[in-house]
């Protein structure tokens, strides 16, 4: 990975509550964030005595090559959702500025951790398929906006892969959303849950409180049934 092609955008540790219907038997668990980037969720649940491990590629940057991508983006992703505000539900973030200040704050939270969590183990640079972890290392992994967003980018068969491995090193897992970056139902998503479930995966398609991008309201909930 370049870091001229990063695009770093961190949501807060409120919106993966809502994203991923997390209650607080689901904090107390062992988690796995899956492409977590710059957001706040590793910092502020670790902050509350949760137990979280944040695995992305760009953990492989230090905390001043992120902060100056950041700098860099920050006002070119802003212009581009102000092209298509009539993708997103614009209720809970309710403008441009307050989704700009909104992802500024989880990411300055992020950058304020990253370098005590990278010394501690919390951010590690990985990234799907393959996973540098145990069998069942985990109690629970959450895989936030890369599977079927970027379906267009991920084929279906590296999507099957990342959730077996996903299931390998966690009890559950949940993916959201289940939309591709044109608004669409993800058109890996019905082969996926069919391969899945053929090869003894237990997956359900579950409604979250959350919705941001326009139709994107369901986590995908995998658990394997086999013991690996």
């Amino acid at each position: 990975m370049e870091l001229e092609n990063v695009v770093p955008w961190g949501r807060s540790f409120s919106e993966y509550r809502e994203m991923f219907s997390l209650g607080q038997n689901d904090e107390m668990k062992k988690i796995l964030g899956c492409g977590d980037g710059p957001a706040s969720f590793n910092a502020e649940l670790t902050k509350s005595g949760g137990s979280v491990v944040s695995i992305d590629p760009l953990y492989q940057f230090n905390h001043g090559q992120i902060c100056t991508r950041i700098d860099d983006v920050y006002p070119q992703i802003l212009e581009q959702m102000s092209k298509n505000e009539e993708d997103y539900v614009w209720e809970t973030i309710d403008s441009i500025e307050k989704l700009g200040q909104v992802r500024m704050e989880a990411m300055e939270k992020f950058l304020d951790d990253y370098e005590v969590g990278k010394k501690s183990g919390r951010y590690i640079n990985a990234s799907l398929p393959l996973l540098p972890f145990e069998n069942k290392a985990f109690d629970l992994a959450l895989c936030s906006h890369y599977l079927f967003l970027y379906s267009d980018h991920v084929s279906q068969e590296q999507h099957i892969l990342s959730i077996k491995e996903l299931c390998r090193v966690a009890s559950e897992v949940r993916l959201y959303p289940l939309l591709s970056l044109d608004g669409k139902k993800s058109k890996h998503l019905k082969p996926v849950v069919s391969a899945l479930t053929d090869n003894g995966i237990n997956v359900s398609l579950e409604p979250v409180k959350y919705q941001f991008q326009i139709g994107a309201t369901e986590m995908l909930v995998v658990a394997s049934l086999i013991d690996e």
